[in-house]
C-alpha cells in the first residue's frame, strides 16, 4: 500500500489565510459501496449553507494517495469517490479509519474528518495446506487430540474464523478451541479405537466457518494413517504454555522450558522436540528449540508494532519402532517497549515569508505520529531556540506552525526552526525535524555610510579632475532596494562646494575641479547624500572634511639685515677674537608648514683654513679657532638655508667678514631686529637659581666674617704684651716674665668674658684687668694699684684650668647670666656661680694638659662655695681682693693660692671684664704707656 502526501493543494489553498479554527466530525461507511454513496452531509454538519460551500472553496484534503472522498457542492454532501478495500488500507487492525480535513476559506475553517470504514465479509477462510496428513498408531487411546490446520480469514471481527466442523465419520470428533482475541483452533478427538487392519487410512474434511451474514467457509482434506506401533504417547504438563517477552530481548533469550514426558523406555520414551509449521507461520523464523531438552529461545528480533503475540505448537514425539507423538501449545506475548521515536511530517504553506508579515501568519501545517501504543505513543511537540515561531494545536497531534513576533530579514534572512517530538515512554524518545522558513525582503533599511565623518587629505597643486576619494555607503537591503546613488548634499559655508569638487552618482568617486593652495586655503567641509532605489526611497547623509596636504612650493625667505637680494653685508671681528666668537646670526622663514619649514643653515666657506662656522638650527656664527697671521683680513662667507621639504628648497645670503686689530676697531652698527628667544628651559631655571643661592651665602659670609674680625669701637688695633703662661706634665703652671705680644680686637656687643691670673712676685704698677672676647683677644680694662698687694689665698679655693697652646688660659666652667663687678664708688655686686663643671663635688683639680718652662712659678686654682677663704663681701671704692680675679659675665670670685718660688708675694692680675669699663680707662692709656713699655722691659730682662 502507498501514502503520500498532497502538498500542492494545501499550499495554494492556505497561503494567504491566517485566521482559522479546527473542529472534529465522525462519519462510517461500509468497504465496497459503490461510487458516489453519500457519507454524510457537511454542509449541515459544518453549519454552512449549502450555496456558500463552493464560494467559501470549500475542499477536502487526505494524506492518501486516493482520493476517496469527494464532495457535492449543491447538496453539500460527502460522497465516496473511490472504491475503499478495507483489508487494502487496515491489514490485521480491527478498527480502520480514514482521515480527512475540510476546509473553508473567508474565513478560514478547518475540521478533521475521521470516516470509520465498516468491514464486510467478503473474504472466506482459507487453508493454506491442501490437504493434510496424520499418522495415528492403532494403539493409540480414545480421547487423544490431534492438531489440525489452521485456516486463514482477511476479514476481521465477527467475519473472522468462527469455528470449525468435520464431516461425518465413526473415529474421530472435532475438538473447537476458541482463543479469544486471537484466532480460533480446531484439534481431531479420537473417539474410537483404531483398527489398521480394518481400514488403514482414513479421509476427513475439515471445514473452516467464520462469523458473516451469510457466513462463508473453506475446506481442507484430512488423511489419516493408522500406524500399528508404540502404545504409549508422550505427554506435555500443561495444555497451554505462556510466556512474556520484551520486544527489544537480545537475540538467544531464553523463552520457556518444555517438558513432555513419555512412559515407555528405550527409544521409545525418549522424546525429540519440534515446531509445527502452521499456515503462513513458521515459529522457526523467531525462536529456537533444542530438539532434546525441549528450551526455546529467541532466534530473530522481537516487534510489538508488527505482531503482539505469537502462537506455537510443539511436537513432542517417541523414537519407537512405531513413534507416538504429543502437540503442545505455547503462546508468547510480546511486550511492548518505547522503541519507536516520534515521527514528524511538515507540510510548508507559506515560504518564504515577508519580514513584515504579521503576527499569527501560518507557515507550516506539522503532524506528528508513534507507532508505540499507550504512553509510548503519546507525544509532546514543542520548538527550540529563539525564533520569532510558535506551534499552535489544531487537534491531537496536529499542528500549525505561525509567526510569533517581528521579523528582520537583515538581522536574519533566514531560520532553521527545530521541532521536537517527544513521547511520554519510559525512557522517553524523541526525534527531531528542522524547517528552513526564509525571509523576503522589504525596503526598511536606509543606506549608511562606514564611518560618521569622511576625513580627505588632498595635496596642494594637485591637478585639476585628480580622484581624491571614494564614499561608499552600505544597505542591508537586497536588490532594488540596496542599489545606492551619490550625490553632493548642498554647498559649504564659505565655497560653493559644486565648483570644486564633483561626484559619481554611481561609484562615489570624487573628483576635484580645481588646484588647491595649502596657504590660501587649508580645509573645507561639504555633504554627501546616498539615496537608495527602493519603494520608497530612503537616504542617509555623511559629512567630508577635506584637508589640504602642504607641499614644498615656497623657498625660505631671509629676514632683515640679511635679507637684501644681491647685497653683500659686512660684519666685522677683532683680532684677538677667541674660538666661539659670535659673528652673525642668520635668520629665515619659509611659508610652508610641518618639516617642508623646518630650516637648516650651512656654511660654504672658500678653500683654506676653516675659521668660522654656523649652527646648522641657530643660523649663528662664530668663529672655530683664534686669528693667525696666515689668516686673510676679510673672509667671505655664503650662508646656504634649507628646508627639509622633498625636493629641498634653498637660498643664499653673503657676509663679508673684516678682522680688525682691536674691539675699539669695530664699527658696529646696531640692527634693532626682533630676535626671538629660546625657550628658558626648566634645567636653566634650576641653574640660576644656584647660582644665586651660592652668591648671596657667600656675600653673607663674608659680611659676618668682616663685621667679627675687623669691626672696633676705636675702628684700630692695640698691640698689648702679657707674660708667657706655660703647664708641666705633673699639671702644673709655670710663668715667666717674658711677654708676648697679641694683638685684640673687640666687638661693642661683647656680653660675656673670661679672667685669667698671671701671678708674680710683685705686683706690676701698672698691672690692667684685661678683658678677652672669645678667648684669644686682649683689651685692658683696669690698672690695680700697687698698694693692693695680695694676700695669701685660702686653701679651699682652688681652681685648675687647661691652657691652649697659644699661651691662653680658658676656663672649663661655663658660667652663665653674670653681673658684673664693678670697682666704681665703692659697691661690689656680687653673684655666686651656678655653673657646670667636669669636677664633682665640692671641686676639684684639673691638670694642665700641657706646659714647661723656665723662671716660672706653680700655683694652683681653686674654686667652690665660700669659706674663710672666700672673696671679702665689703670693699671700698675701687679696690680688688689680691688674691681674686672676677669673671665679668660670670658670677664667681676665684681665689689665688701663689706657690713660692718667684720673686715677689705679689701676682699679676689680668681681668677680663666689658668693654664699658675699657672705655672708662681709656683717657688713662696714653700716661700708662710708658709705665707699660718699661715693665715690658723688665719682664724681658
Amino acid at each position: 500500500m502507498g501514502i503520500g502526501r498532497n502538498n500542492d493543494i494545501l499550499f495554494w489553498l492556505l497561503i494567504f489565510l491566517s485566521d482559522w479554527t479546527a473542529a472534529q466530525i465522525s462519519y462510517s461507511v461500509s468497504e465496497e459501496v459503490d461510487k458516489g454513496t453519500v457519507v454524510g452531509n457537511l454542509a449541515k454538519d459544518l453549519n454552512v449553507n449549502a450555496r456558500d460551500l463552493q464560494t467559501r472553496n470549500l475542499n477536502i484534503v487526505s494524506g492518501y494517495s486516493k482520493k476517496y472522498f469527494g464532495t457535492d457542492f449543491k447538496t453539500g454532501d460527502l460522497y465516496v469517490n473511490e472504491r475503499i478495500d478495507r483489508e487494502e488500507l487496515c491489514p490485521n487492525t480491527v478498527k480502520c479509519t480514514l482521515n480527512v480535513e475540510a476546509i473553508l476559506s473567508n474565513p478560514m475553517i478547518l475540521h478533521r474528518i475521521e470516516v470509520v470504514i465498516v468491514d464486510l465479509n467478503d473474504n472466506a477462510p482459507t487453508f493454506v495446506e491442501k490437504s493434510h496428513t496424520l499418522n495415528i498408531s492403532e494403539f493409540s487411546p480414545t480421547g487423544e487430540h490431534y492438531l489440525l490446520p489452521l485456516a486463514l480469514d482477511v476479514d476481521t471481527g465477527f467475519n473472522s474464523v468462527k469455528t470449525y466442523r468435520l464431516s461425518p465419520n465413526e473415529y474421530f470428533s472435532l475438538d473447537v478451541q476458541s482463543g479469544g482475541e486471537h484466532s480460533v483452533s480446531a484439534e481431531l478427538v479420537l473417539l474410537k479405537a483404531l483398527d489398521r487392519e480394518k481400514q488403514a487410512v482414513i479421509k476427513l474434511t475439515l471445514t473452516a466457518i467464520d462469523g458473516g451474514k451469510p457466513p462463508k467457509s473453506g475446506t481442507v482434506q484430512i488423511c489419516v494413517n493408522v500406524l500399528d506401533v508404540n502404545d504409549n504417547t508422550p505427554t506435555f504438563g500443561k495444555t497451554l504454555y505462556k510466556a512474556r517477552m520484551n520486544e527489544n530481548a537480545p537475540a538467544g533469550s531464553l523463552v520457556i522450558q518444555l517438558n513432555a514426558t513419555d512412559l515407555d523406555e528405550g527409544d521409545n520414551g525418549r522424546v525429540i522436540y519440534s515446531f509445527v509449521k502452521r499456515a503462513n507461520f513458521d515459529p522457526a523464523d523467531v525462536f529456537f528449540i533444542n530438539a532434546e531438552s525441549g528450551e526455546i529461545t529467541l532466534r530473530g528480533s522481537l516487534d510489538y508494532e508488527m505482531q503482539s503475540a505469537f502462537e506455537i505448537h510443539v511436537h513432542a514425539k517417541d523414537q519407537g519402532g512405531s513413534p507416538r507423538s504429543a502437540n503442545g501449545k505455547l503462546l508468547v506475548e510480546v511486550t511492548d517497549v518505547n522503541d519507536n521515536a516520534p515521527e514528524i511530517m511538515v507540510t510548508s504553506l507559506m515560504n518564504p515569508v515577508k519580514e513584515d508579515a504579521e503576527k499569527g501568519s501560518v507557515v507550516a501545517l506539522v503532524t506528528v505520529t508513534d507507532k508505540d501504543g499507550g504512553k509510548n505513543g503519546q507525544i509532546h511537540c514543542k520548538l527550540t531556540g529563539s525564533a520569532p515561531f510558535k506551534l499552535d494545536s489544531n487537534y491531537k497531534n496536529y499542528y500549525s506552525l505561525v509567526v510569533d513576533g517581528p521579523l528582520d530579514r537583515e538581522a536574519c534572512s533566514f531560520y532553521n526552526i527545530t521541532i521536537i517530538a517527544t513521547d511520554e515512554g519510559t525512557p522517553p524518545l524523541s526525534n527531531i525535524s528542522i524547517i528552513s522558513v526564509h525571509v523576503s525582503d522589504v525596503n526598511d533599511n536606509a543606506p549608511h555610510f562606514l564611518e560618521p565623518h569622511i576625513n580627505i587629505y588632498v595635496r596642494e597643486n594637485s591637478p585639476i579632475g585628480a580622484h581624491i576619494h571614494t564614499v561608499t555607503a552600505v544597505d542591508p537591503d537586497i536588490n532594488e532596494s540596496a542599489r545606492v546613488t551619490f550625490s553632493l548634499d548642498g554647498d559649504s559655508e564659505t565655497i560653493p562646494i559644486t565648483s570644486v569638487i564633483s561626484i559619481n552618482s554611481e561609484t562615489g568617486d570624487i573628483v576635484s575641479l580645481q588646484s588647491f593652495n595649502y596657504e590660501q586655503m587649508k580645509t573645507f567641509q561639504f555633504k554627501v547624500q546616498a539615496t537608495d532605489s527602493g519603494v520608497p526611497p530612503l537616504s542617509t547623509n555623511v559629512t567630508v572634511n577635506v584637508f589640504i596636504l602642504d607641499d614644498n612650493d615656497n623657498s625660505p625667505s631671509i629676514l632683515a639685515p640679511y635679507s637684501e637680494h644681491g647685497s653683500v653685508n659686512t660684519e666685522s671681528i677683532p683680532y684677538s677674537a677667541e674660538a666661539g666668537y659670535f659673528v652673525a646670526k642668520i635668520r629665515a622663514v619659509d611659508a610652508d608648514s610641518g618639516y617642508n619649514a623646518l630650516l637648516s643653515y650651512h656654511l660654504s666657506e672658500p678653500k683654506g683654513n676653516n675659521l668660522f662656522r654656523i649652527g646648522t638650527s641657530t643660523g649663528e656664527i662664530r668663529t672655530k679657532r683664534r686669528m693667525s697671521d696666515n689668516d686673510l683680513k676679510t673672509h667671505p662667507l655664503v650662508v646656504l638655508v634649507s628646508d627639509n621639504g622633498e625636493p629641498s628648497l634653498s637660498a643664499t645670503v653673503s657676509i663679508d667678514v673684516t678682522v680688525v686689530e682691536s674691539s675699539a676697531d669695530i664699527q658696529t652698527q646696531f640692527r634693532h631686529v626682533p630676535i626671538k628667544e629660546d625657550s628658558f628651559s626648566d634645567l636653566n631655571l634650576y641653574l640660576l637659581i644656584a647660582i644665586v643661592s651660592v652668591s648671596v651665602i657667600f656675600l653673607l659670609s663674608l659680611i659676618s666674617l668682616i663685621a667679627v674680625k675687623c669691626h672696633r669701637t676705636d675702628g684700630s688695633f692695640s698691640r698689648y704684651s702679657a707674660p708667657m703662661i706655660t703647664t708641666h706634665p705633673d699639671g702644673s703652671w709655670s710663668y715667666s716674665k717674658s711677654t708676648q705680644q697679641y694683638d685684640v680686637c673687640f666687638s661693642s656687643d661683647t656680653l660675656k668674658s673670661d679672667v685669667v691670673v698671671f701671678p708674680a712676685p710683685f705686683p706690676p704698677v701698672d698691672a690692667e684687668l684685661i678683658s678677652i672676647n672669645g678667648g684669644d683677644t686682649f683689651t685692658r680694662t683696669q690698672t690695680l694699684p700697687n698698694k693692693d698687694k695680695p694676700k695669701a689665698p685660702n686653701s679651699d679655693w682652688r681652681y685648675s684650668a687647661s691652657l691652649r697652646a697659644g699661651g691662653v688660659m680658658q676656663s672649663s666652667v661655663h658660667m652663665e647670666e653674670s653681673s658684673v663687678m664693678q670697682g666704681a664708688q665703692g659697691v661690689l655686686v656680687q653673684n655666686w656661680p651656678t655653673a657646670s663643671s667636669a669636677a664633682d663635688g665640692e671641686g676639684g683639680e684639673v691638670s694642665p694638659p700641657m706646659g714647661a718652662g723656665v723662671d716660672s712659678n706653680s700655683w694652683h686654682f681653686r674654686y667652690g662655695p665660700g669659706g674663710p677663704g672666700a672673696p671679702p663681701q665689703h670693699l671700698k671704692p675701687g679696690e680688688v681682693p689680691p688674691e681674686a680675679f672676677i669673671i665679668p659675665g660670670s658670677p664667681a670670685i676665684i681665689s689665688i693660692r701663689q706657690n713660692q718660688g718667684g720673686e715677689d708675694d705679689k701676682s699679676d692680675f689680668i681681668t677680663f671684664g666689658k668693654k664699658e669699663e675699657a672705655k672708662k680707662k681709656k683717657k688713662k692709656k696714653k700716661e700708662k704707656k710708658d709705665k707699660k713699655d718699661k715693665g715690658k722691659d723688665d719682664g724681658d730682662e
